[in-house]
C-alpha cells in the first residue's frame, strides 16, 4: 500500500481559482479586499514569507499593501499604526509578520489588531469563538489542515486525532477544529512519555514540532491520514518534514509532502479570511 499523497499547491491553486470569482464579485458591489502585511526587521525567512503572501494576494485580485519598518522601530510606533489600519476602512485584513524583535511584545500586537481585521485568527476573541464553535476568522495553518482533510473526504466524526505539539499557532487550535469537526483529540508534547503508545492508535496524526524526521514509520497505524506541519532544512539545504515521509508513505492511507503540503494552504486560508473579511464589511 501507497498513501495518497494530499499535494496542498495543487488543493491551493484549485481553492485560488475560485477565489478568483469571488473577488471579481465583490469589486463589482464595489468593495477591493485588501491586505495590509505589516514587516518589522529583515529576518530572511520573515521577507520570503512575505512575499509569498503578496504574490499570492495579486494572482486572486486582493490589493496588498507591505509596510517595512526598522528593527528599531518601538512597540508603541509599532501599535500606533495598527490602531491607524483598524481605523482605515479600505483595509480589510491586517497581518504583523512574526516574529517580532525581543523589545517589542507579540501578545499587545495581537490584542491591538481588531478582531474584525485579524485575519490571521490569533486575537483572543477570535479564538475564543472558534473554542466554542462560532463562525469567526480561523488560524491560516490549522484552518488549511481541515481543508485538507476534507478535501479527500476524509472522516473526522468519531475519530482519533492524535497531534504532537501545542503551539498556539498550531497545534492547540487544530486540535479544537478537530475536536469541532467531533474528533476524539489527544495532543501529545515534548514531555510525554511512550510516545508510540499514543501515535500508533491515531486515525489522524498531526506532526507539527519542528525536528526532522522525528516520526517514523513504526510511530504511525496503518492506513491513518498523516499531516506533516514541519519545515525543517538539512545541512545539504533541502526541505524535509517533521515526518520520514519514504518511509511513513508506505504505512499511511493518506499523507502530506514537504514542501508543498500544508504551506500553500497557509497562505491561502489567509487570503480565505481577508475575503470573508470584506463580504463581512459588505454586509454591514
Amino acid at each position: 500500500m501507497t498513501a495518497v499523497v494530499i499535494n496542498g499547491k495543487d488543493l491551493a491553486a484549485d481553492i485560488r481559482e475560485d477565489m478568483k470569482e469571488k473577488v471579481a464579485l465583490l469589486k463589482k458591489e464595489g468593495i477591493q479586499p485588501h491586505l495590509t502585511v505589516i514587516l518589522v526587521g529583515n529576518d530572511p525567512a520573515s521577507k520570503s514569507y512575505v512575499a509569498g503572501k503578496e504574490k499570492a494576494s495579486k494572482e486572486v485580485g486582493i490589493q496588498s499593501e507591505i509596510i517595512r519598518l526598522d528593527e528599531t522601530t518601538t512597540e508603541d510606533e509599532l501599535l500606533d499604526m495598527i490602531e491607524q489600519l483598524n481605523k482605515s476602512d479600505a483595509v480589510h485584513g491586517i497581518l504583523v509578520q512574526l516574529p517580532l524583535p525581543e523589545h517589542i511584545s507579540e501578545q499587545a500586537v495581537i490584542e491591538t489588531i481588531h478582531p474584525e481585521k485579524d485575519v490571521d485568527g490569533f486575537h483572543p476573541i477570535n479564538i475564543g469563538r472558534m473554542m466554542t464553535g462560532q463562525k469567526t476568522y480561523l488560524p491560516c495553518t490549522p484552518y488549511g489542515i481541515i481543508t485538507m482533510l476534507k478535501s479527500q473526504n476524509i472522516e473526522m466524526e468519531g475519530k482519533h486525532a492524535v497531534i504532537i505539539g501545542r503551539s498556539n499557532i498550531v497545534g492547540k487550535p487544530v486540535g479544537q477544529l478537530l475536536l469541532n469537526e467531533h474528533a476524539t483529540v489527544t495532543y501529545c508534547h515534548s514531555r510525554t512519555k511512550n510516545l508510540k503508545d499514543y501515535t500508533t492508535k491515531a486515525d489522524i496524526l498531526v506532526v507539527a514540532v519542528g525536528r526532522p524526521h522525528v516520526v517514523q514509520a513504526d510511530h504511525i497505524k496503518a492506513g491513518a491520514a498523516v499531516i506533516d506541519v514541519g519545515v525543517n532544512r538539512l545541512d545539504n539545504g533541502t526541505l524535509t518534514g517533521d515526518v520520514d515521509f519514504e518511509s511513513a508513505q508506505v504505512k499511511a492511507g493518506y499523507i502530506t509532502p514537504v514542501p508543498q503540503g500544508v504551506g500553500p494552504m497557509t497562505i491561502t486560508m489567509l487570503l480565505q479570511n481577508t475575503i470573508q473579511a470584506a463580504k463581512e464589511r459588505l454586509n454591514h
